[in-house]
């Protein structure tokens, strides 16, 4: 029954990633579902040279017609294309519509209007190189849409493209395109910073645990998200509107995820174990997309797609055949692997549908995209994570393994000195005393090498947000500052529009202020910039606790501050403590004193994590508990008295405490280490005193002294 225990966990755990991903994806792709009432379904076209539009007859004849969409491919010529707006019997002449084209990479998609007799009557144009012409930065071009007697129901576009000529026609009433151009809004936000978010997690593990897997990932997503951007033309923003630049991106972004994704792959799933022959050959992939990038610089657009969508295809397959290699080979990333890419399948899946016209996503067409890449990352980062669990279970075996071998060394030892005790009686002695070297060598040796690795991980915690948490505590005030200029700029405006503006405008003025909740707005931005101040201040205060708890950068003896020592150590107790325990702090005036910061703090650590423990594995009823620190300067010791409530000791356990390998807790939970390496320090290393009382059912309380000189 053991044995299939494993095997059930990861079922359930697959279960629940299913429920919790699949489940809000199907509903979120189900919002964005567009009404094919909206969508132009016939266009007539030519291709041709840019020529002067006089009029509607100064246009060659629409020799071509298309149904649904276009997909012409790249051309060097331009594209007329005639929309009729007698296709839509629902509009209405008083109001205001949004004309908008699924392709954000045309460089420039010019509007024509006629009048009745054909006369052209005004024109507009947008796209990539007419940056005014965008002012809310929506990635696709889009032209206002009014409805007149007077003017003809036929509009005409020129459009002028680097890219495939591939788009959608869609007309949308004015308060529709803006809601669904806020919520495409949020879908980008939300996925950018999902992906970031795991971008900075994964830097964070790398430098935490310095595995180039995490590295390599890290990347491996910020690429792939940027990709995606571009597919949306947000990127066009992010890259100053370079039209060049947003150009070569969706192909550039995605050769960049193809360099990192592959020695992910071969780390991730160990393909030196499970492929070694063919692992040498994965490299030719990015080498393809590198060579797909490069004859898109040099012009060769159409063929570079076509070669993009060719390694896509071939990416898939190479990892999907690893992955199931690998899990055949019972290793456990590949089952989140297999899941992870299977969801990006998916999300490609329902785009080819899209593109195909069998479902319509309209101007969210790669919303499915979006979410598989979104899913595939999160999944990978779980897998990232379960790979720490497990090398934390084999570094945990590995340590019990090393205890057992000494508890087995101490058995031998003291069969031996029993032995020898009966031969030689004078070797005792000298037996004794080896076997409490080795024993101190050995609490030695635990000791550094733990306090090493908290304060190698508690530093580089403190150092990764230290960086992010001070640019932001840095710009909240000059943000604050701007939003109180701002304001005062709207106030003006606001009351000489009272004197200047007509009385329609300001009544349109005060609806749109009622609309928004202006005073509501205005009182909700004061609140969220308090909130990160705060926020930011609570955060700054933990960096530091960090920072003075870990103390690797002070290795020798140096002038410390206790009371910094005790209150970092409480910080980073902070999550146990927190509306559990009460804490009293009694500090009195007391000198520097010189130590070894570093160790000190380990002794707090260890002697106020034993109270908590004590406190809370053991609660006593009727009492609330309580843990006390005092602290007192007497005849050049500096003295600290840590105290707590809880169930005591009994002296029989009082007296072993000290010793090595002597714990109270359940298997698995102590070493036994703890208090040795506490007395060790104080004792051996400062010269201090220690002391403890305990009374049962009463408490137990520490006693330290520590000489203020140490070499006094």
């Amino acid at each position: 029954m053991k044995k299939n225990n494993p095997y059930f966990k990861y079922a359930a755990l697959t279960f629940l990633l299913l429920v919790v991903l699949v489940v809000p994806t199907i509903y979120f792709l189900g919002m964005l579902k567009q009404d094919d009432e909206l969508r132009f379904s016939h266009y007539s076209y030519y291709l041709g040279e840019d020529i002067p539009v006089n009029n509607e007859f100064s246009l060659n004849t629409f020799d071509s017609t298309a149904f649904g969409s276009i997909d012409l491919g790249v051309s060097s010529k331009n594209l007329y294309v005639k929309l009729d707006l007698n296709d839509f019997d629902w509009l209405n002449s008083d109001s205001l519509y949004i004309l908008e084209l699924t392709n954000p990479a045309f460089r420039e998609v010019e509007m024509f209007r006629f009048d009745k007799s054909g006369d052209l009557v005004y024109k507009e144009i947008s796209g990539t190189l007419v940056g005014s012409s965008n002012p809310m930065k929506n990635p696709n071009p889009f032209f206002n849409i009014r409805l007149d007697d007077e003017l003809n129901s036929s509009i005409v576009l020129r459009i002028a493209s680097q890219v495939p000529l591939k788009f959608e026609a869609y007309i949308f009433p004015y308060s529709s395109f803006f809601q669904n151009y806020s919520f495409s809004l949020i879908i980008i936000s939300v996925y950018f910073g999902i992906m970031i978010a795991l971008f900075i997690y994964n830097l964070i593990l790398y430098f935490s645990v310095k595995d180039k897997v995490y590295l390599f990932y890290c990347f491996y997503i910020l690429f792939i998200a940027l990709a995606q951007l571009s597919i949306s033309g947000h990127s066009f923003f992010i890259l100053n509107e370079n039209v060049f630049l947003y150009e070569v991106s969706i192909i550039g972004f995605t050769t960049l995820s193809s360099i990192f994704v592959i020695p992910f792959i071969k780390l991730f799933l160990k393909t030196d174990e499970y492929i070694p022959k063919y692992e040498k050959f994965l490299y030719l992939i990015p080498v393809s997309y590198i060579i797909a990038l490069l004859l898109r610089l040099l012009g060769f657009i159409e063929f570079s797609y076509s070669l993009l969508d060719l390694n896509g295809l071939i990416l898939a397959i190479c990892f999907f055949t690893i992955g199931i290699i690998a899990a055949k080979g019972n290793n456990r990333s590949a089952y989140f692997f297999l899941l992870a890419w299977s969801f990006l399948l998916i999300g490609l899946v329902v785009y080819i549908l899209h593109n195909l016209m069998i479902i319509n996503l309209g101007s969210f067409a790669n919303a499915p995209l979006l979410a598989g890449t979104a899913i595939e990352a999160l999944l990978l980062s779980f897998a990232l994570a379960d790979k720490i669990n497990i090398l934390k279970k084999e570094k945990e075996k590995e340590q019990l393994d090393k205890l057992e071998a000494v508890k087995e060394n101490e058995r031998l030892i003291k069969e031996q000195n029993i032995y020898l005790e009966k031969m030689v009686k004078s070797r005792t002695e000298e037996l004794e005393l080896t076997l409490k070297n080795l024993q101190n060598t050995q609490t030695q040796l635990v000791n550094q090498e733990k306090m090493a690795s908290l304060g190698q991980l508690t530093a580089g915690i403190a150092h990764e947000i230290n960086n992010p948490i001070n640019f932001v505590s840095s710009n909240i005030s000059p943000l604050k500052r701007d939003m109180k200029d701002i304001l005062e700029l709207m106030d003006v405006y606001r009351e000489k529009g009272k004197l200047e503006f007509s009385e329609e405008s300001k009544e349109e003025i005060e609806e749109l202020e009622e609309d928004i909740e202006f005073q509501y707005l205005l009182e909700e931005v004061d609140q969220l910039l308090t909130g990160m101040e705060d926020g930011a201040k609570r955060t700054v205060e933990i960096v530091r606790g960090l920072k003075l708890f870990s103390r690797v950068d002070e290795q020798d003896v140096k002038e410390v501050d206790l009371r910094e020592g005790l209150d970092s150590t409480l910080i980073l107790l902070n999550s146990t403590i927190s509306g559990r325990i009460k804490v009293n702090k009694n500090y009195e005036e007391i000198p520097m004193v010189e130590c070894l910061a570093g160790k000190i703090n380990q002794v707090f650590m260890n002697i106020i994590s034993n109270a908590i423990h004590a406190l809370l594995d053991h609660p006593i009823e009727g009492r609330e508990p309580e843990l006390t620190i005092n602290t007192s300067f007497k005849d050049g010791f500096v003295n600290i008295e840590l105290k707590d409530n809880g169930i005591g000791m009994p002296e029989s356990v009082k007296e072993k405490i000290f010793d090595p390998f002597f714990t109270t807790k359940g298997v698995g939970k102590g070493t036994g280490l703890g208090l040795s390496i506490v007395y060790t320090i104080i004792l051996e290393n400062h010269k201090g005193t220690l002391e403890v009382e305990s009374e049962e059912n009463v408490g137990t309380v520490f006693y330290i002294g520590l000489p203020v000189n140490q070499k006094g």
